[in-house]
């Protein structure tokens, strides 16, 4: 909400920090047990965030509608995860503790969080690992049978719970079971296949959205109370990144379109071990776990354009880079930091490689120091996973690995409830800005997505509901039928171009734009380029775009075009935030502003804030607001791990 012209207001609760959620809880207005099944929410998208969000607002008793273009909640994105979820139970006794992982987290994000909301992050971390062991999530345990933990960039302690390689897919699975026996209560309806194409706002609030089937093509009208947003991030911006091929900005671009604010879209973030990309034509790159880093050491020739085998380079002449730069975090600096060290010594010519751009994690002296079995109980399915891709064996030769677009910091600016700049619409997880700063640390998305789902919005939702009216929402108002109309003809207009190129090459040639000059390292030139190039990319898209088939039908090439008209315009809005925040912090690399030692160089006396943009129209600039960070209990300092 606005506190004044251009300034944001988050709305934090008074008090020490500590205390400010616990304080907030206590005087948030409630819904009574029998007025909760006269409200009707949507949550729009089934991850972590989505599926733990409606199966709890479906256990309070709302009338709850989950939307979602799988064909199950079982494939949503977050499956990908692989790591783990930080939790500050100190298990092993080594100093952590609810404040440690707090600061970690602020610090990780290189001072540009709410401060307040990152230490509600770090008081629920327990909170969710309680969670998802009532659940039955199948936790790494270690021999006497208490629950495991490992290492994660950005820390100095064992933090991270996880289930082998694969604890994403697990975490889904214990929501889905919780959000499946809602469906069974009746509290909750699934709408599979079915994806959001625009926002519907009356008189200032978010009442519901529309959306589309995509097998029948149908298009619909969802009528609510409230509107829960959880669709996840939009690193697929890039083209080549780890996301799911579905995975887009759509709902959150169409409501920004709608008035809610954009935050900091430019704090994008590329995951340093990924395997590379193998040829010209790839469509999808793979990340490998940043929990390899633990025992895998990263390392490169001494010497440039060195082609030996790895086998043949004696230790003397290899450079462990990360261990040399950053002696205190070592190989689990932050993935920032790691990924601009990787980029550094390939662009110096000592990538390895058949295109020179990788450099080796190697395991060798961990499997000779722990024993084979020891490496295959935490990493043996991502080994499996490597060599079939890769067709080269990890346990004989090094992997590969090079940094890739990954993970967005960026999305629709919420104030400390969750709740957007349009009231009634909450954004959660990955959608929303609020807790990683310019760099997320890893094992921090689980946690917050499960947090926001499971703890936060079903608090914070039920006081916006409590001074809402409890008729039923209509959806045969002015609102409706405009927005519907909005979404018939722009999806009408894709399937009449007829034009001759593919909706791929618009999406390949954009993300090639993206990666060169708002990738891992911008500049103003490169940035004023990009901004030359992309407007011009975009009329030739809705000229030349080729959509085969009906709307009325199963249409892949429909809905990649529709996607890729948004990332088109979206684009333009990531480079006019990178190039008016002139200062280099976590994954915002300005060429222009970094120290004598190519480490980022924060300008904290103009840019410590958050940059949340408002859509002004089509074809005018957006304008630039901001929120002002204040720091209480971490006072900002530079960033080094060394």
């Amino acid at each position: 909400m606005s506190a004044g012209r251009g300034t944001l207001d988050a709305r934090v609760p008074s008090g020490p920090l500590v205390e400010k959620w616990d304080r907030h809880r206590d005087v948030l207005r409630l819904v009574s047990p029998a007025n909760k099944r006269r409200y009707r929410v949507v949550v729009v998208g089934s991850g972590l965030a989505g599926a733990s969000a409606a199966a709890s607002l479906g256990e309070l008793g709302y009338q709850v509608e989950c939307l979602f273009f799988h064909d199950t909640p079982r494939r949503a994105h977050s499956v990908a995860a692989q790591g783990g979820i930080n939790a500050a139970k100190d298990y092993q006794n080594d100093g952590d503790s609810v404040w440690r992982l707090f600061h970690d987290t602020i610090k990780g994000g290189d001072f540009r969080a709410r401060e307040a909301n990152v230490y509600r992050l770090a008081q629920l971390s327990n909170n969710i690992i309680d969670q998802c062991v009532a659940q039955g999530v199948p936790f790494s345990r270690e021999y006497g049978g208490l629950l495991d933990n490992r290492s994660f960039g950005g820390a100095q302690v064992s933090r991270t719970f996880y289930c082998r390689g694969q604890t994403g897919q697990q975490l889904l699975l214990g929501a889905y079971g919780a959000l499946m026996r809602q469906v069974q209560a009746g509290t909750v309806r699934l709408h599979s296949r079915t994806e959001m194409l625009d926002l519907v706002v009356e008189e200032g609030r978010a009442v519901g959205v529309i959306s589309r089937n995509l097998v029948s093509g149908a298009v619909r009208r969802h009528a609510a109370h409230a509107v829960v947003l959880a669709t996840g991030g939009y690193s697929n911006l890039y083209y080549l990144s780890t996301n799911a091929l579905a995975s887009n900005v759509t709902a959150t671009f169409r409501a920004w379109r709608r008035g809610a604010f954009f935050a900091n879209p430019c704090f994008t973030q590329i995951h340093p071990t990924c395997i590379p990309a193998g040829h010209a034509n790839q469509r999808k790159l793979t990340l490998m776990s940043e929990s390899l880093r633990n025992d895998g050491r990263i390392w490169v020739p001494q010497a440039g354009g060195d082609t030996r085998p790895p086998g043949r380079i004696p230790e003397a002449e290899r450079d462990y880079y990360l261990e040399r730069r950053y002696p205190a975090f070592g190989n689990l600096t932050p993935r920032d930091i790691a990924s601009r060290a990787a980029k550094q010594v390939c662009d110096e010519g000592r990538g390895v490689g058949r295109t020179g751009r990788g450099v080796y994690l190697d395991f060798a002296e961990a499997i000779g120091r722990l024993g084979r079995d020891r490496i295959a109980s935490r990493y043996g399915n991502l080994f499996t996973m490597y060599r079939q891709i890769t067709g080269e064996d990890p346990w004989s030769v090094p992997m590969r690995i090079y940094p890739a677009a990954h993970y967005t910091m960026g999305g629709l600016w919420v104030d400390y409830d969750l709740m957007s700049t349009v009231p009634g619409l909450f954004v959660i997880g990955e959608a929303n800005f609020s807790d990683h700063g310019a760099n997320r640390l890893g094992a921090s998305a689980l946690m917050q997505g499960l947090a926001d789902g499971y703890f936060i919005v079903p608090r914070t939702l039920g006081h916006y509901l409590a001074a809402v009216s409890r008729d039923p929402p209509r959806d045969d108002g002015d609102a409706f039928a405009a927005a519907e109309e909005r979404a018939q003809g722009r999806i009408q207009r894709l399937v009449k171009t007829c034009g001759r190129r593919s909706v791929e090459s618009f999406h390949r040639e954009l993300g090639e734009i993206m990666w060169e000059h708002c990738g891992m390292s911008r500049s103003a030139a490169g940035l004023r380029e990009a901004l030359e190039r992309i407007p011009p990319l975009r009329e030739q898209f809705w000229e030349t775009v080729g959509v085969c088939g009906s709307s009325l039908e199963f249409n892949t090439s429909l809905e990649k075009a529709g996607r890729v008209a948004d990332f088109l315009e979206f684009a333009e809005l990531v480079c006019r935030d990178a190039l008016a925040r002139e200062e280099s912090c976590g994954g915002h690399f300005r060429e222009e502003h970094q120290t004598a030692e190519g480490e980022a160089m924060r300008d904290d006396s103009r840019f410590r804030h958050v940059a949340a943009w408002e859509w002004a129209g089509t074809d005018r600039e957006p304008v630039r607001h901001t929120e002002p960070l204040e720091f209480e209990a971490v006072k900002p300092s530079e960033r080094s791990y060394k």
